[in-house]
This record gives C-alpha cells, structure tokens and sequence, in this order.
C-alpha cells in the first residue's frame, strides 16, 4: 500500500498566551511545534546493537530526526503530524549506505569486461584522462540516481582523476549530490605516479605531488561540513599503492588528520598487487600502508580481498576499516573476500558498489545479495553470513566506516532520520515470510519511501528531486562524447 498524502487536519494556531500563562521552555516550545511524519503498520529492521526488530511497528520522525519507535501503532496525541504513511506490507530499514564508488565510470560501462584490474586499467585510464566536468556531472547524476531510487540514502565518490583544464570536476560532482538529495561524501583522489615511474596511469593522466596536495587541502576547506547533520563531507584518497607515490601517501595521510577529517584508498585488491608492493616496497600492501601512516580508525580501504591473517589482525588492532565490493572483485577476478575473518575479529566492514565500469549494476542492493552469496563460496561455506549480517554491512557497517555511526546506520531515537520503506507484498516477495531474508535474498524490492533528513528523496520507485530520463539521455550523451574523444587520441 502506498503512503497517504500529507493529512489535512493541520493544527488550527494557538490563541496568544495571556501574561498569568507559564512559560514554556523554548526547548520545549520547538519540540512541540517540529513537523511530525508518523509511519505505522510496517515491519522494522532497527540494525541497533541489539538488532531489534518489529513484525509490526511506527516510527515517529521530528523534523530530521527519529523521535521515537517501537511496536503497534504510534502514540496517539501527537502534535503537528502532517503526514500519516500506512507501511502495511512494508519494511522499513535504515538506509543503505555506499562506501566506495567511481561515479565518472557510469560513462564507460560495458568496456573491457573480460579483464582483470591491472589490464583492464590500462584499457581504459587513456579514456578516463579525458574527461571534463561536464562529463564528470552527468556521470554523476546517473550514479547517484540509480543509488538513491535502490535505497541508497548516503553515498561516496572516490574521484581521482582530473586532467589539465577540465574544470571544477569536484565541484561538480557535490552539486550533483546536493540536486538528488542523498548525504554525501567526496573522497578526493589524486594519483601523481604515472607509467614513466613505473605506475599504471599514462604520463598526462596524473598531478604533481604538490598540486595534488594543494588542490585536495582547498576541496576539504571549501567543502567539508563537520556537523552532526551535514549532508556533505570530503576525505583525503590517493588512489593506490600503484598509481601514487610514497611520499603522497605519507603527506596525504598528514593532511588528513591535520585537518581533521577521514582517509580512503583501495588497498589490497588482487594478486597483482600483493607483487607489485613487494617488488616496488619489499613488503606487502598492509605493511607498506602502516609505514606510510595509513591504518586508523579514521582510515577505510576498497577491497582488502588478498589479507592474511597478520593483515586483519593489524586492522582490527588499529580500527581500520573496509569497504567490501562484491560485485566488483568477481567481475575483475580479484577474488573473495574474507569478510567473515574481518567481522570475526572486529575489523569495520561496509559495502560498495565500486565504479560502475566493473559493475554495472551501479546500485547497492545487488551487494547485499552477493555479499551474503560470494562469502558463502568460500572456506567458511554456508556459516559465512546470513541476512541480517548482510543487511548491517549495507548500513550500520557503511556509517562505521564513513565515520558516521553516532548519526546513521541504525534506527534509533535520535539520529538522523535517514530511512527506506521497501515493498515487500508484491509478486517477488510476498511468499517470504522473512522480510528481512526476502530484502537480502530476493529480487530488488520496490522503494515505496526514501527518507534522508526526514525529506523524501523517492517514492513509489520514482526520484523526486531530478528528472531520470534526463539523466539518462544526459549520460547516454556525454558517454558518447567521449568515446568521439577517446578515438581521436
């Protein structure tokens, strides 16, 4: 069933308080006059510590937070309720949240897809190097999109490429954020080792150490939101061992915590790499990460397939987390995963969908199942994960590893009402007593209600802020643009 229109019996205003009236605090006094949705009749997946759940329950948001949830039907004096949503047939989740993407890949999807990461990098960085903000902006109107109406309420790009003259390509990228309506944050890349040192990136592809630097320091000065309820924040991202160099990293990692906020990086991704490290450093990845100041608590890594066992126990000893890509790493041949051994020893583990040139999918659910499915062809066969685990790795372990755990990821009274009502009564679904199992294993269930701050971002499967079929004949476009470039050398 779908949610009801806002209810039209608004309160009538107050009579003005006579002088012998008591006053009321002012805290008070905007507690009660914060606009109420009251959701009702849905079942709830909370993700809490607890991992409460509700066969049938309400949620009570207050402008944008979550008020207050429970079982059966919400409290009935309410004041300022102005909208009424019946969740018979649904489940509402936290929101999903992605931790690691490349949203410039949407305009080359479907190229190179029998290759693995090292060749199918050298196929298309020529490609990528010519991108250019308008280029950079339809991409990620098409990456977002197809995120938020699958459920996604927090995303993040991992943006490393910026050739000469290509404009405000991080700008860009914030706006198209901004104009969907999801909570945001820019990893901003750099790479400055190029094929001359040995990387991977051809020479016009990659910055200077110090503009790099320079140009990262300004994008978290201008862009970055500190505050509880901040819908756009940035982090300092070199984009890997075998594309920046040494002193990158070290200085990056500087900056960062100079600055006070988090760092990303992708990190132990294949075999290749393992090699590459030990022939490059004379140590593998996780070793060399240390001696450059990259494991911490404010640090996540994409990937972290190849890990033995020193490695996870040196990530769960200094907090660092892991963004795992399932979809990705099989489409690459990178590998399974030991995500199992991650959460077993408490290592941080969020899902992403990676850049959607090694999944085109591009959506977030899709992870979720395969998470659940790839772990389960490995060692630990079908003790790998279940569920529920799948689905807190898509939500609560997304906001631990974005370092926003305190304000999303769970379904709890006061965070941020960041939240999804899936359709769960429908053909795909309807036979699955389990809602939860029937969300994970399933097919991609309908987005009945998308909340990000308490502001709805979709409903009935539909995106509210932007228009999807511009977005999508704006990619098709730009797409094409640039392969016209690309030919032409």
């Amino acid at each position: 069933m779908a949610p009801s229109p806002a209810d039209p019996a608004r309160p009538s205003a107050a009579p003005t308080a006579t002088p012998t009236a008591p006053s009321v605090p002012s805290a008070d006094r905007a507690a009660a006059e914060v606009d109420r949705v009251v959701i009702e009749n849905v079942a709830i997946a909370t993700v809490d510590a607890h991992d409460t759940e509700y066969a049938s329950g309400h949620l009570v948001i207050a402008g944008d937070r979550i008020e207050s949830l429970g079982a059966g039907r919400a409290p009935a004096d309410l004041a300022n309720v102005v909208r009424r949503v019946d969740g018979t047939g649904h489940l509402a989740t936290p929101g999903l949240v992605n931790t690691h993407h490349h949203f410039y890949q949407w305009i080359t999807r479907g190229l190179a897809t029998d290759h693995n990461l090292f060749d199918w990098l050298v196929a298309l960085y020529p490609t990528w190097a010519r991108i250019d903000e308008r280029m950079t902006y339809a991409a990620a109107r098409g990456s977002l999109a197809m995120m938020a109406r699958g459920g996604v309420t927090t995303a993040m790009d991992h943006h490393y490429v910026f050739p000469k003259g290509s404009g405000d390509l991080s700008g860009s990228i914030i706006r198209a954020a901004a104009e969907t309506g999801v909570r945001f944050t820019l990893a901003r890349g750099s790479m400055d080792r190029s094929e001359k040192d040995g990387g991977l990136p051809p020479d016009f592809a990659v910055e200077t150490l110090e503009g790099a630097l320079a140009a990262t320091e300004e994008t978290v000065k201008k862009h970055h939101d500190p505050s509880f309820d901040a819908m756009t924040q940035v982090a300092v991202a070199p984009c890997s061992p075998f594309s920046v160099s040494t002193e990158l990293l070290r200085q990056g990692a500087e900056l960062a915590r100079r600055l006070g906020v988090r760092l990303h990086t992708h990190g132990s991704e294949t075999v290749e790499e393992e090699k590459f490290c030990h022939e490059l450093f004379g140590m593998g990845p996780t070793d060399y990460f240390e001696s450059t100041g990259w494991l911490g608590e404010d640090v996540w890594m994409a990937h972290s397939v190849h890990m033995n066992d020193a490695d996870i126990a040196a990530f769960a000893r200094t907090r660092t987390g892991v963004a795992h890509c399932p979809s990705s790493n099989a489409r690459l041949a990178a590998g399974i995963a030991r995500v199992p051994d991650m959460l077993a020893a408490g290592v941080p583990v969020g899902l992403g969908v990676d850049g959607t040139a090694s999944n085109e999918s591009g959506e977030l659910h899709t992870e979720l199942r395969n998470a659940l499915l790839i772990n389960r062809l490995g060692p630990h066969r079908e003790a790998a994960l279940d569920a529920r685990q799948a689905l807190r790795l898509g939500t609560y372990g997304g906001a631990q590893v974005l370092g926003r755990a305190r304000e999303i990821g769970s379904l709890e009274a006061g965070k941020l009402a960041d939240l999804v009502l899936w359709k769960m009564d429908t053909l795909a679904h309807a036979s699955i007593a389990d809602p939860v199992v029937a969300l994970v294993l399933g097919a991609a269930a309908p987005v009945t209600l998308s909340l990000v701050g308490g502001r709805p971002v979709v409903e009935n499967s539909r995106l509210l802020n932007v228009d999807e079929d511009a977005i999508a004949r704006a990619t098709r476009d730009e797409a094409q643009r640039l392969a016209r470039i690309a030919a032409r050398g």
